[in-house]
């Protein structure tokens, strides 16, 4: 069964940055796109980044500007180096490919003073 195992998660100053990664154990990595997602604390998930096979990029509205997804292929790896952090982006995060697979235990953010 394929693994997503993400981490880098920690607490940080607002304005500060974060860098994401996501492993994936899979094969075929390479094929697949691949999407960020967050949950706040009694919010819904929602999806934050997409990186499709080919490199194009898609993000949510309030996260555009700060936040760039990047991959690793040769380590099945996918980044999200997340910058000038908001209160607001506090959440867990999870990667995940489109369409989803189970999920990976997410990696907490969190941004405060």
């Amino acid at each position: 069964q394929v693994q997503l195992v993400e981490s880098g998660g920690g607490l940080v100053q607002p304005g500060g940055s974060l860098r994401l990664s996501c492993a994936d154990s899979g094969s075929l990595f390479s094929i697949y796109v691949m999407a960020w997602y967050r949950q706040a604390p009694g919010k819904q998930r929602e999806l934050v980044a997409t990186l499709s096979a080919r490199g194009s990029t898609n993000y949510a509205d309030s996260v555009k500007g700060r936040f760039t997804v990047s991959r690793d292929n040769a380590k099945n790896t996918v980044y999200l180096q997340m910058n000038t952090l908001k209160p607001e982006d506090t959440a867990v995060y999870y990667c995940n490919r489109i369409p989803n697979i189970s999920w990976g235990q997410g990696t907490q953010v969190t941004v405060s003073s």
